[in-house]
Order: C-alpha cells, then structure tokens, then sequence
C-alpha cells in the first residue's frame, strides 16, 4: 500500500490499550516515528505509568502530548459496561480526539468490543451502515487482499454482509489502488449448492442487484492467500477465525523452518549462504507487519491493532493509520453507499416478492 501523507498527521493513541501497554505502546509509536518523523501523537492514559517509558525516546517526547486519565478500559470488560464506566478513560478520549477533529485517526490495541461500541457512539455510521466492520490488509501471493469483518461481528445478517461488501469494495478502490476490485464471498466452496441460508441469500441479492463491482461470488480459505479476488467478505466469527489460523501457520512454518536449518552443521551453512533471502521470507511471513484493523463504516478513522502484539506489530499498525490519514477514501465510501443502497433495497423486495410467489404456487 503506498503512502498517501503530503501534510504532519496527528494520531490519537490509546496507550493504556493492550496486554503489554503502555510500555509496548509507546516502544510502537518510536518505531512509527523514525518512518514518518512528520507525525504528531496524543497519548491518553495514565501519565505516571506513560512517563518512564516516553523519557527513552527523546524524539517522540518532541512528538507527542501526553493527556493524563486515570482510567482505562480492561481487555475483557463487555461492550455495555465498557461504554457506562469508561467515558473517561484513555480509549474513550482518544477517540473523542478525532470527534472533535484534534485528530485524523485513532489507534487501539484494547477490547474490541469496547473499541467498537464506543466508537459507534461517538463517531456514528454512515447514513444506512448498521455496524461497522473491521477489515484486514491481508498480503497474498500477488499482492494485498482486503478481507472484511474480521473481528467486530460474530453474527452478521444478510444486509450486514451486502453493506462489508460496498464498504469494501470502496476501500479497495481508493486505498489499494484496484480499479474495478473483484469481490468474493467466503463460502466453504464454491458450488451454488454450498453454503448457510444467509450466505446463499448475500450472494443471490449481490448479484441481483447489480452493483458497480466485479463481484465474482463464492470463494474458499485457501483463495484468500492466493490472492483470487481483492475482497473477501465473511462474518466476524469466521473472519477472525480464518485471520488467526493465518497467523498461526505462519509462525509454525518459521518455525519448521528455523528447525531444519539449525538441524546440521550442513544446514547452517547452507543458512548462512542463503541468508538474506531468509531474511525477506521472514519478514514476509512475519504477522506484525500486517497487524492493524481498519473499522470500516465509521465517520472517523478507528485503527485496532492485536492485543497481545510486541512494539514492531504496534507500529505497522500505526504505519497503516498514518497512511489511512492522507486518503481521502471516507468520501468515496460515503459516495459509494449513497449510490446502491436504493439498488440493494429494489433487489432485495424482488427477491422476496419471487420468493413468495414460488412459496404461493407451490401451495395451490
């Protein structure tokens, strides 16, 4: 993804959010900054805790304000309750920084529920978004894939899954570059046959619809990596499920690989001779370099990055953000939704109508 930044961005930091913050956090935001030095970050949470971390980075002392709140919101706290006790805490005001437009983006590594609930309510939705959904740069063996909801939505509804399609689709136009992004629609194959009533139900209004997108229909796990098509779009449950079991093979293959080339004096040498093209194959296969979610729907830019992420997947989520600033692709999602949801609307009322009418003449 290219760098879309020509002006100083400001990025509001959840520092408090995460299994190892702030610690990680800030060691994240250092690591951003030596790659775009033009960056101005607020850090909300507790100063006290903040300070012995900030005072090793003379640099992003420069760079930063630090806002003191007492409190943060626990990684296992539910949406609801994050909501009614956490309106001061550090991820609570870090988003209310782009509220208020102090800041073009908000980054957290906190609960997700929490991230999403109490940016829904402060930033709101599109006009006709429900929910919005997280999506994922996912490398590919041709490139980048967008894949969409990985996280925010266990359950997703038919117009739930039409609308990550638009949402996506738009994004992969602006942000990848894709001029006509081809769309799929994760299915456990590819036969009509195959699948849920409600994914069965989003492909059949997708395609009835006909949208301004190249929607191609089913597609499988194994198509994701191969790069088929630029978005895949699935619920959050299976998302997040497919996401984690990527990240998971890949570090057993680095490990596999780490074994055989240490198993014999041999193997080390013939390590040491390939040596930097195993470089490039781990920092490819390195899940930090893509961790970062884009909550997409959202009227303000909302980053998640990993909870359990070290201090260089901290900062490629901030990298994303940081880019994300520069790009205008929230207009062209605006414009994007305002001009097929009557499209969708008019599809699915046919669809129904042909669907009682069947369910009439079967009965006579």
């Amino acid at each position: 993804m290219g760098r879309y930044l020509s002006q100083t961005v400001t990025i509001a930091v959840d520092a408090m959010g995460g299994d190892h913050a702030p610690g990680v956090v800030i060691d994240g935001c250092a690591l951003s900054l030596e790659r775009h030095p033009e960056t101005r970050f607020l850090l909300f949470g507790d100063d006290e805790k903040i300070s012995p971390h900030l005072k090793r980075h003379t640099a992003l002392v420069a760079a930063s304000e630090v806002h003191h709140t007492p409190d943060a919101v626990p990684m296992d706290a539910k949406p609801a309750q994050a909501v009614r006790q956490g309106r001061k805490s550090s991820m609570a005001m870090a988003i209310t920084a782009v509220k208020v437009k102090r800041a073009q983006a908000v980054i957290s590594a906190g609960s997700t529920g929490a991230l999403m609930a109490m940016s829904k309510i402060q930033l709101r939705t599109f006009p006709g978004v429900g929910r919005p959904a997280i999506a994922a740069i996912w490398p590919t063996i041709g490139g980048e894939t967008l894949v969409l909801d990985v996280g925010a939505n266990v359950d997703s509804d038919i117009k739930q899954l039409v609308d990550f399609a638009i949402l996506g689709e738009a994004f992969a136009h602006t942000v990848l570059h894709r001029a006509r992004p081809r769309v799929g629609l994760l299915n456990v194959g590819s036969e009509d046959v195959k699948g849920n009533e409600v994914v069965k139900a989003v492909d059949a209004l997708l395609r009835a619809a006909d949208l301004p997108m190249d929607y191609v229909g089913y597609v499988e796990g194994d198509d994701i990596s191969a790069g088929v098509v630029d978005v895949v779009v699935t619920d959050g449950f299976t998302g997040n499920i497919a996401l984690k079991t990527a990240e998971g093979t890949a570090k057993l293959v680095a490990h596999y690989l780490r074994g055989a080339l240490t198993s014999s004096p041999l193997s080390k040498f013939g390590a040491l001779l390939a040596s930097g093209g195993l470089k490039a194959l781990k920092e490819k296969m390195d899940p930090r370099s893509a961790n970062g979610g884009v909550f997409l729907g959202l009227n303000g830019l909302v980053v998640k990055s990993h909870g359990g992420t070290d201090a260089l997947g901290f900062a490629s989520a901030l990298d994303l953000s940081i880019d994300l600033s520069g790009s205008d692709f929230g207009a062209h999602i605006t414009s994007a939704l305002e001009s097929v949801h009557d499209k969708v609307k008019a599809a699915d009322e046919a669809l129904k109508a042909e669907k009682r009418a069947k369910k009439e003449a079967a009965s006579k």
